[in-house]
């Protein structure tokens, strides 16, 4: 969960879906976010952060204590810890660093990279292109790279 004044990423893997990366600032906010649209019964897995502790009247939770085991009785939390890692090395390597308003497509976009990390180059850029190509402008990236051009100088 978020440090106090800080946004924080959450992952949540989907059995044979897509992922949904979400940004949170506080951990009120993620706990909202996940009773809102996660279906009540569903197994939630998670570590022992105290922050979870609310789900348990709502979901059948599934809790993991990373000092004493990475996997125990079900509960395991390493599609998490792996796409966290991935994000991590992101920001270490491509990216440089993941923060502010870009936060959340930073998210989304190692989302995508752990739903598709089995299928091929060749596939993953075939469909990233038929994507692309079929959709709107994007409000967030249209003209980013000539924002210099609508500051006046003086």
């Amino acid at each position: 969960m978020p440090s106090k004044g800080k946004s924080a990423p959450m992952f949540t893997p989907s059995v044979g879906g897509n992922s949904v990366p979400a940004v949170f600032g506080t951990e009120c906010q993620a706990l909202n976010w996940i009773k809102a649209r996660v279906n009540t019964g569903t197994t939630v897995y998670a570590d022992e952060a105290a922050a979870y502790n609310d789900l348990h009247t709502r979901f059948e939770m599934k809790r993991i204590n990373h000092q004493e085991a990475y996997s125990l009785d079900g509960a395991c939390t390493n599609w998490a810890e792996s796409y966290f890692s991935r994000l991590r090395r992101a920001e270490l390597g491509h990216h440089h660093h993941i923060a502010g308003a870009y936060l959340f497509r930073y998210a989304q976009e190692a989302s995508w990279r752990e739903d598709n990390r089995k299928v091929s180059n060749g596939d993953q850029v075939k469909r990233l292109a038929g994507l692309a190509m079929s959709k709107k402008e994007s409000p967030d990236f249209t003209g980013y790279w000539q924002r210099h051009l609508s500051t006046p100088t003086s």
